[in-house]
């Protein structure tokens, strides 16, 4: 059977091509440390790390989510923290103001404190997070979710606080299968019932301002206020709880996350790092072979009649 030169220089070109290429690709192995370049390489392998790959970047995405929940309900906690503390010194201060033998003076101070005390708890229900996000004012996170008001009846000015959020409760998808809370309901820390922390302790105050208020008036006033300061009390010890409750959940969640996480990376290792050692004996044998291919070629093709006949 006759070969043509044109078809020995062809097959010879390609055999030479084909080895290039595969000394390119085990350079570009060792380059990149990955042992698939491309799909083509090991599709069943490459389908596994897409797979694998797209869970690892959904697992992280929630540990994202985690971070920022953890940020937003820290911050909670450490309003409702100081809110406990400035509670349990108002009901003292409430208790105080019903000793018989203090003078007009006297209860007026506490009345002062009493309105320091509304001052601070409003600077705590207006709490933000580490992003500037208003903590207890549901959705609306942009504008403080209690608005100071003031008016004034019969000559009397009375001091509230207007609840100007929504109730609506912003969630983290903070794993696969679960949602959490990342906010408190300012109402219902801060209300009870029809009435408000803020309007318990100034209608209090202003009983405590009034000179001619009787004992009676007072005692009325104080077991009003010592029972709202109380229940809004255990609204905020109430919310604690389920804060700290979900701040757990979300130090386990992340434990397992980067657990998951861990496990992910050692799959991809598996599946797509480069053995260098062999690479690079490959590479070594590749090279080898090519420039042996690339001899052998050079001969085949300056052979001619006259070199034969010579």
């Amino acid at each position: 059977m006759r070969i043509s030169t044109s078809s020995i220089f062809e097959q010879g070109s390609a055999k030479i091509s084909d080895l290039q290429s595969a000394v390119v690709t085990t350079q570009q192995q060792l380059a990149t440390s990955k042992r698939i370049l491309t799909p083509a390489d090991d599709p069943v392998a490459a389908a596994q790390v897409l797979n694998i790959t797209q869970t690892q970047s959904m697992n992280t995405q929630f540990a994202t989510n985690r971070q920022a929940a953890t940020n937003s309900l820290s911050s909670v906690e450490n309003s409702l923290s100081s809110a406990t503390d400035q509670l349990q010194s108002l009901k003292t201060l409430v208790i105080s103001a019903g000793d018989g033998t203090l003078t007009s003076t006297q209860r007026a101070a506490i009345a002062t404190q009493l309105r320091q005390g509304f001052d601070s708890l409003l600077s705590l229900a207006n709490a933000t997070d580490g992003t500037g996000n208003y903590v207890f004012g549901g959705y609306k996170t942009a504008t403080p979710p209690f608005v100071k008001t003031t008016t004034v009846v019969a000559g009397v000015t009375i001091t509230g606080a207007q609840y100007v959020g929504d109730q609506g409760q912003r969630q983290l998808q903070v794993d696969t299968t679960s949602q959490m809370n990342i906010s408190e309901s300012g109402p219902g820390i801060f209300q009870t019932g029809t009435q408000d922390i803020f309007k318990t302790l100034d209608d209090f105050a202003t009983v405590l301002e009034n000179p001619a208020s009787t004992t009676s008036q007072i005692t009325t006033a104080l077991q009003t206020a010592n029972t709202n300061i109380g229940a809004t009390l255990d609204n905020v010890l109430t919310a604690r709880a389920s804060t700290g409750s979900k701040l757990q959940t979300l130090t386990s969640l992340d434990s397992y996350g980067s657990n998951l996480d861990v496990q992910y990376s050692q799959s991809l290792s598996s599946l797509q790092d480069l053995d260098y050692a062999k690479a690079a004996s490959l590479l070594a044998q590749q090279n080898l072979t090519l420039q042996a291919a690339q001899q052998s070629f050079v001969k085949i093709t300056n052979l001619s009649l006259f070199n034969y006949i010579n």
